[in-house]
């Protein structure tokens, strides 16, 4: 059995759990979605990646702040 402090066997997902963590770039619900040619901004929608967004001024897909 696994005795919390990384020694024993593996859980099977993993030895951190399964799960990602830390801050990671673009990940999670706030945030803008930023055109990389122009610098147009938008605010950033649950569930629709900012690289599906055209940008509103140039055209060109965004990508998360």
């Amino acid at each position: 059995m696994p005795r919390g402090d990384g020694t024993g066997p593996p859980t099977g997902r993993g030895q951190r759990g399964g799960r990602m963590r830390g801050n990671l770039p673009g990940a999670g619900p706030g945030g803008n979605c930023v055109c990389p040619s122009c610098g147009e901004k938008v605010p950033h929608k649950l569930g629709t990646p900012c690289y599906t967004l055209s940008c509103p001024k140039c055209g060109t897909r965004m990508l998360r702040e």
